[in-house]
Order: C-alpha cells, then structure tokens, then sequence
C-alpha cells in the first residue's frame, strides 16, 4: 500500500487535522482495511473494485463520512484502491454537517447527496479527475462550502478541551480543564456529547489507546509492558482490554492482522 501523508491547504488548515492518501493496484483478492479509533472523524473518497467484493452489503460507497468511531469499521477493498482521507478535528463534526455529534458516532455516511456535495457534483467530479491535485482542489472546496455558513457555531472551549486531551495522549486531567474552562463536569459532558460525538472519558481513552497504538506501530518499546505503563495503563492486561475494545484483537494480534494486509 503506498501511503502519503499531506499537509491541509491553509484555507480548510483550520478544520482539517492531516490528509492520508492510500493507493494499491495490486489487491486480487477482497481485503478488509479496519478503521481504528484515533479521535479524528473524517470525509473520505474511496474507489475500489466492486466486482472483486463478494457480498454487496460490503460494497463501499464512494464519499463518505465516518463520525467518531469507538467499534473498528471494516473497509472492503479489491483489485485498484484509491482512497483519500481527510481528518478532521474532532471538535468540528457540528461547526461543519450542523447535527449533534454524537448523531455520527459510529456511523459511516454516504454524503454524495447531500448539500453542497450534490449541488456541485462532487462526487461525479472526484471520479472523473485526472490528478491528485485536482480532487484535493475539490475536496478543499466542499469544505469551505460546509463551513461558510456554520463559522459562528464553532467552539473555542471545546477546541480547547480535545486539544489539550489529544497532546497529553488521554491522559489530561478532566477537572482541570473543567476549571480552567469554568463550567461544571456536565457542562463539559455536554459540549463533548454537542461537538466530538463521545463523553470527555470515552474520548481520553481514544487518545491513550491510539498513543499506545503509535507507539506499538513504531516498534518503539521492550515489551508490552513498557508500552502500557508508558501510555498510562496500570498494567498489561489493561492495555489488552483497550486494545479489545478499540480493534477486536490484543497488541500481538493486531500486528499481525496489519501485516498480512497486502502491502
């Protein structure tokens, strides 16, 4: 799978967190690419070959939104996979598609008809587009459309909050940011619930699972016990569990599943 990491034009920098492009021309059999939890909900345009995929419930559509994610979602791909991702802030689901949340989470979906997106063909454009370029071009443009309306709805304390989350890998202190925000712990349970999809403890969890995934991904430790006690876990068969929760495998399992995925 050749992967680029691309960073957001400064025009849609403030909703959109890193762009992931994958592509593989060699898939011959159907896989499963699992989208794992990572705090990021994003807007996705993907191709593969439907022909190759064998149940047609597993036929993947072609722009989609995936909310905050707390269960793995399977990703069916065959034959030629091209897919570009953009991840968003977890704090912009609502600034942007205007429903709470919390509406989204755990749901992928199809947004080719909806406004702006059907309006300006988007997803016709996006299949139709010879370069790179020009579909980042029209995906930054369905952004700033998405949000041209919406500016004044976007949270600066919730921004906050999920930013401090993210950098201190889950494991922030909630009362402090309570008090740092002066609002009550159901206040800040709220705007999560509003503007991210999850409760303030669901998404630190997120982040201290996905920071020990990093870790893991880097090859970066001595033993799964230095990545749990590392990432804030009380021990191994914590970071198990997290890991059980957030992928359906423990860390061994999990690495290997992402190995045997073709390359």
């Amino acid at each position: 799978m050749n992967i680029q990491f691309i960073l957001p034009d400064p025009a849609v920098a403030s909703y959109v967190s890193s762009i992931v492009v994958m592509e593989n021309n060699n898939i011959f059999r159907q896989a499963v690419l699992p989208l794992i939890a990572r705090g990021y909900p994003s807007i996705t345009f993907q191709l593969t070959d439907p022909r190759l995929i064998t149940d047609p419930a597993n036929k993947p559509d072609t722009l989609v939104l995936y909310g905050q994610n707390i269960k793995p979602i399977e990703l069916y791909v065959a034959g030629h996979v091209s897919i570009i991702a953009y991840f968003l802030y977890p704090h912009v689901l609502k600034t942007l598609f205007g429903p709470d949340a919390r509406e989204l989470t755990d749901i992928s979906m199809d947004i080719s008809l909806t406004e702006p997106a059907r309006g300006m063909s988007l997803k016709e454009q996006l299949v139709n587009a010879t370069s790179l370029a020009q579909r980042l071009q029209l995906l930054n443009s369905y952004i700033l459309k998405l949000a041209a309306p919406r500016k004044k709805y976007t949270s600066e304390a919730i921004a906050f909050a999920t930013r401090i989350i993210q950098h201190k890998g889950g494991l922030a202190s909630l009362p402090a940011i309570q008090k740092e925000l002066c609002v009550t712990e159901r206040t800040l349970q709220r705007l999560f619930e509003s503007h991210v999809g999850v409760s303030p403890k669901t998404f630190s969890r997120i982040c201290q699972f996905h920071s020990a995934l990093q870790q893991l991904s880097r090859n970066n430790f001595s033993g799964m016990i230095d990545v749990a006690y590392t990432n804030g876990y009380a021990d191994q068969s914590h970071l198990i569990r997290a890991f059980k929760e957030f992928t359906k495998y423990s860390p061994l399992e999990y690495q290997k599943a992402a190995a045997d995925f073709p390359g």
